[in-house]
């Protein structure tokens, strides 16, 4: 049992641009606080400059894409079924990455471990075993998760 990224022959695979619409993008407004998950913070009432999720998540514009992610083997970094991940191609992956790799021709979304000689591709949940690259098998490392984009009340189909 693995984790793919569905990826329909690589038709999903597309640079990513937020908004669609050409021109600057519109910021998102951020807080001057933190925003606690225990309890609330009557501190709330200030906001700074907008948040403009290209500078925030892309820095190599022309090597970055989105994948949608399905499959539960990395949930314990919080990269969840349904979720989009951020990936920089032009990023060198290294050792305890998380990575999107091209394995005998199948895309997944693993932690590289690449240490004494040992490359493996290693899940973040105790149900999957990592997964030993040998010698006559094909791995491609396509580009690095720099980030994890969610949406929290997605649309009912």
């Amino acid at each position: 049992m693995s984790s793919l990224v569905d990826l329909n022959e690589l038709s999903t695979l597309v640079p990513i641009v937020w908004p669609a619409n050409p021109g600057k993008p519109k910021d998102i407004q951020r807080f001057l606080v933190k925003c606690p998950a225990g309890f609330p913070s009557p501190a709330a009432d200030y906001v700074e400059s907008g948040l403009d999720l290209n500078d925030y998540l892309v820095k190599h514009r022309a090597s970055t894409f989105m994948f949608d992610v399905c499959g539960d083997s990395m949930r314990n970094v919080g990269i969840l079924d349904g979720d989009k991940i951020v990936v920089d191609r032009s990023v060198e992956a290294r050792h305890g990455d998380i990575i999107v790799a091209i394995l005998n021709g199948e895309h997944t979304v693993k932690r590289l471990f690449a240490k004494d000689g040992i490359v493996e591709l290693r899940a973040e949940n105790p149900m999957y075993r990592p997964i030993r690259i040998k010698e006559a098998e094909e791995l491609h490392v396509f580009g690095v998760v720099v980030g994890v984009v969610r949406n929290m009340r997605p649309c009912q189909r």
